[in-house]
């Protein structure tokens, strides 16, 4: 996949006027990725996007959903390297991206980041990861899973990194169960990142010297 030539670039604070702020979404396997789509759209009027999806999480994104000017990631994309001086997708993508968001994000995938595991091309960019710039996550899964004992131990492991926790919300699950774990809307997601970008942006610009 072909990337700009200032795609290696890093984000800038208050470089947003120069260009769109590039935003990486991610979605791993659970039935909330079903929202994936609209994720896209939410971010794609505003940012350029490129989006990721692991194997399982394909079981429920809807393809034909995203938009057309979205470039689509998958794991067998990852593995397209061939020779020495081929790019390396998860680092090339790491490189692109001012933030990356995970929505959403299954208890398995929270496991695997919070023990350093990078077996797919989600985990090896969050691994390969430049935590100077923001990573969300937006955990989406059964109310006994989000409130199980590991869950708390990961999210504690991963917010030592950085990373910043949009917490799920309480509903009926599509498993049937009421409470919380649902992941939260795609809407608030966008805004709540977008608040996150602006908000720096204009601290940034504020500084003297």
């Amino acid at each position: 996949m072909a990337f700009s030539e200032s795609a290696g670039a890093e984000s800038m604070p208050g470089n947003s006027g120069l260009r769109k702020p590039r935003i990486l979404l991610a979605a791993s396997g659970s039935v909330a990725a079903l929202k994936f789509g609209n994720l896209c759209h939410c971010f794609s009027e505003w940012a350029e996007v490129r989006a990721v999806a692991t194997r399982s999480s394909l079981h429920f994104v809807d393809r034909a959903a995203i938009p057309k000017d979205v470039i689509f990631h998958t794991d067998e994309d990852e593995w397209s390297w061939s020779k020495i001086g081929d790019s390396v997708l998860h680092i090339e993508l790491r490189r692109w991206a001012d933030i990356m968001v995970i929505a959403p994000l299954s208890a398995n995938t929270l496991a695997k980041i919070a023990g350093g595991l990078c077996d797919n091309l989600l985990t090896c960019i969050v691994r390969a990861w430049d935590y100077s710039k923001p990573l969300f996550i937006a955990p989406a899964m059964n109310t006994f899973m989000w409130t199980n004992p590991f869950t708390e131990r990961h999210l504690m492991t991963i917010d030592e990194l950085g990373i910043t926790l949009i917490p799920p919300v309480t509903r009926r699950l599509a498993c049937g169960d009421y409470g919380n774990g649902a992941m939260a809307e795609p809407s608030l997601i966008y805004s709540t990142v977008r608040l996150f970008f602006e908000s720096r942006n204009q601290s940034s610009d504020g500084r003297v010297g």
